[in-house]
């Protein structure tokens, strides 16, 4: 969906939600918010409606308060309010439907309110900075987070030797999350405002064009080369971490020697 396309569809969606009398709010979140960074031509709409008291769950289920409902191929309940929902051009809609008092379920980092017809802007602003703190309160230490990324790179190395390739490539994919956790941690980059806190992969490659290409490339093959690529990047941008697994790391290089030469 081009541009012109993307934002027609979200001025047609805005349009339909304030002449429907169910919807108190329309908040987009992600890239249709077009804040840091502009929806693109693979970008989908992601939202939250919010609903009057008592229409919260009928607007889970119609699809007809949507742009172009006839051209819907697939839809399905994806959680307790959410719903996606895919068109025959293969655009994807992700949406929840909250009403004003079950906001207090979300998390949420970017947005941008698009219709509010009472209180909508101020819980929206009251769960970004709740969720900024539950992700500050939650996260966990480098000596965590290094230990995990290693092991996983170390189960994932047997898992594979054993012949059990889906589920070691799995555990090496893990530890591809947790490298991106670290690098984000600890390597000051200047678009790192752009990076997601509730996705440690979303815009890596942007933030991190070298060591974030270079994991993109390495997890496009197999998964003893992702493993090398992991151990290599690690000792490249983290070993002056004071948590960093100096001697763990050696134990996990003479490992995959061993395995795979």
């Amino acid at each position: 969906m081009d541009a012109a396309t993307y934002q027609g569809f979200t001025t047609e969606l805005t349009r339909r939600a304030g002449a429907d009398g169910r919807f108190r709010g329309l908040v987009a979140l992600g890239s249709m918010a077009a804040r840091d960074y502009l929806p693109d031509d693979f970008s989908d709409h992601d939202f939250f409606a919010i609903a009057e008291p008592g229409h919260a769950e009928t607007l889970r289920q119609e699809r007809g308060w949507l742009p172009r409902p006839e051209a819907i191929s697939h839809t399905f309940r994806e959680t307790a309010h959410g719903v996606k929902v895919v068109y025959r051009d293969g655009h994807l809609l992700e949406f929840a439907v909250f009403d004003l008092e079950e906001l207090s379920l979300a998390r949420v980092n970017r947005y941008r309110v698009l219709l509010d017809r009472g209180d909508v802007a101020t819980r929206m602003e009251e769960r970004a900075r709740a969720t900024a703190r539950e992700l500050q309160g939650t996260a966990p230490d480098d000596a965590w987070l290094f230990g995990q990324w290693l092991t996983q790179v170390l189960v994932g190395l047997g898992r594979h030797a054993r012949g059990e390739v889906l589920s070691g490539r799995a555990r090496l994919d893990e530890a591809a999350r947790l490298l991106c956790l670290l690098l984000a941690r600890h390597v000051p980059a200047p678009e790192a405002s752009v990076l997601d806190g509730l996705d440690p992969l979303r815009r890596v490659e942007r933030v991190y064009p070298g060591p974030g290409g270079e994991l993109a490339r390495a997890m496009q093959g197999d998964s003893p080369g992702l493993a090398r690529a992991l151990l290599r990047l690690g000792a490249r941008e983290l070993s002056h971490v004071p948590a960093f697994p100096h001697e763990g790391m050696a134990a996990v290089e003479a490992r995959l020697q061993g395995l795979y030469g």
